[in-house]
This record gives structure tokens, sequence and C-alpha cells, in this order.
């Protein structure tokens, strides 16, 4: 097993340090990093069985004589110039020393230890199309040594299922591998399972994985069959109405789940470097998918090591596995101490993630709410505009308590964490908080901004002008007009208040009932639901925008200038 990961200068990383364990989860953003820790584990691989292949284990000579690499069979870690691989891009660093500049090599540093072994490579820039290869020299020890038990490890890269190969020619365990470690999942999936149908006890292990596929997805896998007058191996399976199809028409999760399962049982004892393992899995499927995969991995004596942005996933793996959080520095989030952990597995690990990340966060009655005040902002053209396209925000449907609550539980994880909170009209101020800024809409609630006659009139006519053509804008807006003086009157005659005004509940009480009369005046299904109101605040023209928004959109924008996220 590996204990520790090491990586100086290799792509996004200066110096980064991950303790790993049995299972391993690597979580965070988007290019934060994840697969760039599983592909420098890839390249530590590459290294040693190069260096394996050309030196083999025992003392390294005093010169440590580098082997060169070709990035071309860097299958698993690609880049068009070998250079790409070393962080911003520096393969060289100048140095003065008595008066003179000296140029030096700058070296990728790829540091791994097991439970009771270290090995380190440093490489070593040549050219745009190769590199060299060489154990570390520490400083403790000039002639460090490659142990048997590194060389020993089994390493898979195995992305993502894209697909399945139409056809598949029966490949030896060597081929396999070779196609594996090569990233060409879809070309061997057919082939493992036929190794493991031919392997001791094969009849037993197919029979387990076989019940495994068919508890998660419904399928009833036939047994792998060596067709040797074309020398391929093929494979089928049959639905739950016992059409029999070949493998190729089944599910991408499917595959992806079975190439899991097939491999851990063929190659025991390895460790699996899995990019994104629930990907093409319905979030039902994930938590299923992630249990069954550490039982395996159990079973078969393997270590997963595994990135993935599956909230599922992460929230399962803090109980009881290495969580690493790739915001900022990458750092555990697993090993909180108990009341952190006790806020954090009642609300979500993801929530502490985006906290990390983002440093602020905003709630919302709910998401028609965010996408309101997102279209108002860019009319507006308004800073807040950036802020509202990818904000940590959390809906708790205009309740200051449930706020407050998730608010603090976050904080338990983030102390420096700060807030701004923007409910519907209330009976009451919300009370003060410095480090949650709680705001009312002094109307009843947002919707109440885009309650305009001109909106709801230029709406008609560019709806009118969408789906029946140019000439037919004028005639809905017609239509709209009768809708509106009709629940107006109506309004009126029931003693309830204005549809302008900002005592009434602008979409229950007005909009819901304007639409159903319009869309029912134009013989069609009502097309537009609360859930839709947001379009409206694309007809809202920027000078008719309540100067409350503009209010609303600062707060945002301070609050958001408080924020500390975790820098690196």
């Amino acid at each position: 097993m590996l204990t520790q990961l090491k990586i100086r200068n290799f792509k996004l990383f200066d110096d980064v340090e991950l303790e790993l364990g049995d299972r391993v989860v690597l979580v965070g953003p988007n290019n934060a990093g994840k697969t760039t820790a599983l592909q420098a584990l890839a390249l530590w691989d590459i290294g040693l069985k190069r260096w394996m292949e050309k030196r083999g284990t025992g003392d390294v000579p005093t010169k440590r004589p580098g082997v060169t690499i070709n990035r071309r069979d860097l299958i698993a870690v690609p880049v068009p110039a070998a250079n790409l691989l070393w962080r911003d891009l520096h393969v060289r660093s100048g140095s003065r020393k008595d008066g003179k500049t000296r140029t030096v090599n700058v070296h990728i540093e790829i540091e791994v230890d097991g439970v009771d072994w270290s090995c380190g490579l440093e490489f070593d820039y040549a050219n745009e199309e190769s590199f060299y290869c060489r154990p570390l020299r520490l400083a403790d020890d000039q002639r460090m040594a490659v142990p048997e038990t590194a060389a020993n490890v089994r390493i898979a890269y195995l992305p993502p299922m894209s697909g399945l190969a139409a056809n598949e020619t029966r490949l030896d365990r060597g081929a396999i591998n070779v196609r594996l470690g090569e990233g060409r999942t879809a070309e061997v999936l057919r082939n493992l399972c036929y190794q493991i149908t031919e392997s001791e006890d094969g009849e037993g292990k197919w029979e387990e994985i076989a019940g495994r596929i068919k508890s998660l997805f419904g399928s009833r896998l036939d047994k792998p069959q060596y067709v040797s007058e074309r020398g391929e191996v093929t494979m089928t399976y049959r639905t739950r109405d016992s059409v029999r199809l070949d493998l190729s028409a089944s599910g991408r999760g499917q595959q992806q789940t079975l190439l899991l399962l097939a491999h851990m049982t063929a190659n025991p004892n390895s460790v699996l470097l899995l990019d994104e393992p629930d990907a093409h899995l319905e979030i039902l499927r994930q938590r299923q998918i992630y249990q069954l995969l550490s039982e395996t991995a159990e079973r078969t004596g393997s270590q997963i090591i595994a990135a993935s942005h599956s909230e599922v996933v992460l929230n399962e793996a803090a109980d009881r596995d290495v969580l690493i959080a790739f915001v900022g520095k990458p750092h555990r989030i697993d090993d909180r101490g108990s009341q952190v952990a006790k806020a954090l597995k009642e609300i979500g690990f993801e929530h502490y993630l985006q906290a990390e990340e983002k440093g602020w966060i905003l709630y919302l009655e709910g998401s028609t709410d965010l996408a309101i005040l997102l279209e108002l902002a860019r009319r507006l053209k308004h800073p807040a505009a950036d802020l509202l396209e990818s904000p940590y925000v959390h809906y708790v449907a205009n309740q200051p308590t449930k706020a407050q609550a998730h608010f603090y539980g976050v904080r338990e994880a983030k102390a420096d964490l700060v807030g701004v909170a923007i409910y519907d009209r209330l009976d009451q101020d919300p009370p003060n908080d410095p480090n949650l800024t709680q705001l009312m809409w002094r109307r009843r609630e947002i919707e109440n901004y885009l309650c305009q006659r001109e909106v709801l009139l230029t709406f008609a006519v560019a709806e009118g002008s969408r789906h029946a053509g140019e000439l037919f804008g004028s005639a809905w807006s017609s239509h709209m007009v009768d809708a509106i003086t009709e629940i107006e009157h109506a309004l009126s005659t029931l003693g309830e208040p204005s549809p302008w005004g900002p005592d009434i509940k602008a979409s229950n009480a007005f909009l819901d009932r304007v639409f159903e009369r319009f869309y029912k005046k134009l013989e069609l299904p009502n097309l537009m639901t609360k859930t839709d109101y947001h379009r409206l605040a694309g007809f809202v023209a920027a000078e008719d925008i309540d100067a409350e928004i503009t209010e609303k959109l600062n707060a945002v924008v301070a609050v958001s200038k408080r924020a500390r996220p975790r820098k690196n």
C-alpha cells in the first residue's frame, strides 16, 4: 500500500504532500489538481518501470545516469510538449554566485512511500520530446537504492469509459496491461472478463461479478466467449426483458462499473488510480458503486485513489476514508475535530469545500431568486453579476433560522466564513449579525420587482414572434392587455392589493392568474409557471429596475470583499 505522495514542480504543484490510505478520495473544483495528482503517480510508475528495465534494483551509481522517457509514452499524462509537465513551464532557472550567473535544470520530483519503503524519482528536461528519469539523491544518503518492494507495486490508471470498441482481439495479460496503461480501456473490457473466467476459480469469480451487475443494473451478463476463427473475444448480456444484446449496447455506467470490478478481480493487490469512477452513474447508484468498490478493494487487497466531483461519494468517504480537498493547498478534511466533523456530517462535506473555495455564502429562498438577481445584475452591468455566475448559494425557503443554523454549522469548519441572506418580506426584521448580513425585500417578494405592465407586454410580443412569427407579436400583446385588465379588475373587486404595489404576493396572486388567462386566450397550455418567472427579468429596462435591487447587489459585493477563501 502507498502511504504518502510528495510532488514538486509538476504541472499545477509547487510543493505538495498527500497522505494516502487504503481508500483515498480527492475532491475539489475543476482545474484544482485532482487529476494532476493521479497523473503524478502514473508518471512515477512509468519512470520506475523504465528505470527497472534499464538498471534494475539495488544501489544507484553515484553519477546516477538517467533513463530516457519519450513524452509520447505518457498516455496517462498526455502533453504535446514535454516542458508542459513542468510547473509554469520552468525547466531551467538561473542563480548568481561569485558574480556569475549559473543556469541549472529544474527537476520534477515525485516521492512515494510505502509501509516500509520510500522511493523518489526526479525528472530532468531534455527537449520537447523527451526527458530523463533517475532516483532522487537524498541529503543524508548520496547513494539511494531503488527498493525491490517499490518495483513490485502494480499501478493502473483507469479513466472513465468513453465507449466500447465494436470488436476485441484476444490479448494476453501483458498486452492488456499495456493498453490499460495507455488509457485504452475501451479495447480491453471483454478481455479482462475473459481473463477472469479462464483463471483459477474463474467460475466463482465470474458469478460474483455477474451478480453485482445484476443487482445494480438489472442486466444478466453472459460469459465472454473466445471465437477462434476470428481470434476475438465476444460478450453479450440480457436485459430485464431477456433481450440479448452485445456488451457495446450497454450503458456507460454499466461498462464503467464492470471495468472496475473486472480489473480488481483480475489484478489483486494493485493500486487503482480512478478518475471519476462515478462517471455516467445517476446519483442513486453513486453511493452503491462506492460501497461496492470499497468492498471489492478490501477483498482483493487493492488500494483505491480516486478523483471525484460527486457529493454522494464525498460524504460517503468522509466517514471512513482519507478525504483530500483540493482547495488551496491540498489538505485532509476527514480528520477534523469531533465537533467540526459532527457539523459537517449533518450539513455535508461538500459545503465545507464550497466555503473554502469562495469564503462567503449567499442565502436565498430558491433558485429562481438567484436567476432573477443574476439577470438584473447583468442588465445593470453591476459587478455582482460576476459573483452571481457561480456563487456558493444555499436555498432556505425564506426561513432565517434555517439560514443561521446552516451558516454556523459550516462556520464550525471555516471560522472566517461570511455570508449574506436576502429574504422575502418578513413580519419582523431579521436579527443583526456581524458575520451573516441578513436583508429582506421591502416588497413582498423579488417577483414584485418584475411585475410591471411594460415588462409583461414586451414579453408577450417577444413570445408571439418566437412561437408564431413577427406578425403575431402584436396579437399576443393584445391578449396580454386583456388578461392584465381582467385580473386587475378582479383583484380590485375582491379588495385585494394592487398588482403593481408592494403588498401583493406578485407571483401567486397576480402573475399566475395573468399567465393562465393569457395562454387560455391563445388556446395554448400555460407555458409560464412560477419557476419560469426569472425570464421576465430579461425584459426589464435598466432604467426601470428599482433602486432597491442595486442596494441588495451592493450588499452582495460588500460581503464578498470580506471573504477569505483558502489560498495556496
